[in-house]
C-alpha cells in the first residue's frame, strides 16, 4: 500500500529518539537521562469485556508515545509535551490530587500519584513526551502516555516492577486519578504485547500468552480506519455502559459477567426480561467472550482469514446490543465489506474512534480507496487508514 492514501501517516511526523531527546535538552536545559517508548494499540477482538473479567485479544501497534526522562530530588514533576499546546505543567509529588478532567497531564502526574500510594520511592521528574498515537481514535493514546511514563519511572528510580504490575498502577491511575473506570486492557497490552503476536489476556487473573498473528504469512492485511470522530471515554457513556453491565450481573447473582457462559445465555436473557437494557449488554458481553474464544482456535490452527465473519459479528453487537456505533464507523464497516474485506468491526471504546478491517492483501489498496470515497460522499472527514503491524510492547530505547 506504498504511497496509497490508505498508507499515509496518522501524525503530522515521525518520531525518533533522537528528536525526542534534542527536545528534551530544549526544553529543559540538560540530556535526559533515557527514552521509553510504549505503543498504541488496536484490539482485535473482545470489546468492552475487560471490566466484565473477560476475555480480551488486542496487538500493539508500531505507533509509538516517547517519553525522554531525567530524575529530579527537589520533588518536583514537570512535564512537556510536544503534541500538545502550552509549556511545562509543573507539579509537586506530595501534593498530588486525583483531578478529573485534569488534560493531558494528569496522565503521567497520575501514574506518580499511583505509584507513590502504593508506597514506592518515587521523587520528581522532567519528561517530555512525542507521539505518533492517534488521540480519540480509540487506539489508546492515554495508555501509551501511561505506561511510557511508569517505564521511565520504574528505569530512573530502580523499582524493578515486572510489566503486568506497571500496567496494573497505570489502570489505578486512569481509574482513581483521572477519573475513567477503564479496564485493565489497553495498559497490559502497551506493556506486555511482542511482536508478531496478538495478546489473550484472561482480565480475571491476568494470565496472558502470546498468539502467533501472521498476517503476511497468509497475504493478509489488518487496516485501521481512523474516523477522525473524537471520542472520549470520560463523558459519563462509557460509565454508564460499565454500570449498566454491573447491574445485569447483580441480577443474574455473578460476580461478573464472565461468569456467565455462553451455553446459558437463553437462561440469562429471560432472567433479565424485565430489564431490556442490560439484558442487551448482557448478550454482547456473553457472545463478544465467546467470539474471543472462536478467533484464537482459528488463529492456533492457523486459519487467520476464517476469523473475518467473527468481527463482522463483534460489530453487529456492539452497534445493535452495546449501542456504541456512530454513522462514521458502520459506514467504513460496510464499505469494507461490500468492496471484498473479509471482515470488519469498530474497535475501542466506542462513539467514534477506529473500525479496523481484515483484507487479502491484493485487495487492501481497493478497501482502502472505497472506504475514503464513500466518506468523500457522505460529507465526512477524510479517513485515516493505515496498517496494523503486530509490535512490540513497552521498552526503553537509549
Amino acid at each position: 500500500m506504498a504511497g496509497h492514501p490508505a498508507a499515509t501517516p496518522t501524525t503530522g511526523r515521525p518520531h525518533g529518539a533522537r528528536h525526542t531527546a534534542d527536545r528534551f535538552t530544549a526544553v529543559y536545559g540538560a540530556a535526559p537521562t533515557g527514552i521509553w517508548a510504549a505503543p498504541g494499540r488496536v484490539n482485535l477482538i473482545g470489546e468492552h469485556t475487560d471490566y466484565n473479567d473477560g476475555f480480551v485479544l488486542p496487538l500493539a501497534l508500531p505507533h509509538t508515545t516517547l517519553a525522554a526522562a531525567a530524575p529530579r530530588t527537589d520533588g518536583v514533576l514537570r512535564l512537556h509535551s510536544g503534541d500538545a499546546d502550552g509549556g511545562i505543567v509543573e507539579l509537586r509529588t506530595d501534593t498530588l490530587r486525583p483531578t478529573p478532567q485534569g488534560g493531558w497531564a494528569a496522565y503521567p502526574a497520575g501514574i506518580v500519584w499511583a505509584m507513590r500510594e502504593a508506597g514506592l520511592p518515587v521523587g520528581g521528574a522532567d519528561l517530555h513526551y512525542d507521539s505518533t498515537v492517534p488521540t480519540g481514535a480509540g487506539l489508546s493514546s492515554s495508555a501509551a502516555l501511561e505506561i511510557a511514563t511508569a517505564l521511565a519511572l520504574n528505569d530512573l528510580y530502580a523499582l524493578h516492577l515486572d510489566p503486568q504490575r506497571l500496567a496494573r498502577i497505570a489502570q489505578r491511575a486512569e481509574n482513581a486519578f483521572v477519573g475513567v473506570p477503564c479496564g485493565i486492557m489497553d495498559q497490559t497490552a502497551a506493556a506486555c504485547c511482542t511482536e508478531g503476536h496478538a495478546l489473550f489476556l484472561d482480565t480475571r487473573d491476568l494470565t496472558h500468552r502470546q498468539v502467533p498473528f501472521d498476517l503476511a504469512g497468509e497475504g493478509l492485511r489488518l487496516l485501521v480506519v481512523d474516523t477522525r470522530v473524537k471520542h472520549e471515554l470520560g463523558d459519563g457513556a462509557y460509565a454508564e455502559r460499565r454500570a449498566g453491565c454491573e447491574r445485569g450481573a447483580r441480577a443474574l447473582g455473578v460476580r461478573a459477567l464472565r461468569d456467565v457462559s455462553f451455553t446459558h445465555l437463553p437462561q440469562a436473557l429471560t432472567q433479565l426480561a424485565d430489564d431490556p437494557a442490560a439484558q442487551a449488554l448482557v448478550r454482547h458481553i456473553v457472545t463478544e467472550n465467546q467470539r474471543v474464544e472462536e478467533v484464537i482456535a482459528c488463529l492456533d490452527a492457523g486459519r487467520t482469514r476464517a476469523i473475518g465473519p467473527l468481527l463482522t459479528a463483534g460489530h453487529a453487537s456492539l452497534r445493535d446490543d452495546f449501542a456504541i456505533s456512530c454513522p462514521e464507523l458502520d459506514l467504513a464497516v460496510d464499505t469494507a465489506l461490500t468492496a471484498g474485506a473479509l471482515g470488519a468491526r469498530m474497535t475501542g471504546g466506542g462513539f467514534g474512534g477506529s473500525a479496523i478491517v481484515l483484507v487479502d492483501e491484493p485487495a487492501a489498496t481497493e478497501v482502502g480507496t472505497a472506504i475514503t470515497a464513500a466518506f468523500a460522499t457522505a460529507g465526512h472527514l477524510a479517513p485515516r487508514i493505515f496498517e496494523a503491524v503486530p509490535s512490540a510492547g513497552a521498552h526503553r530505547l537509549q
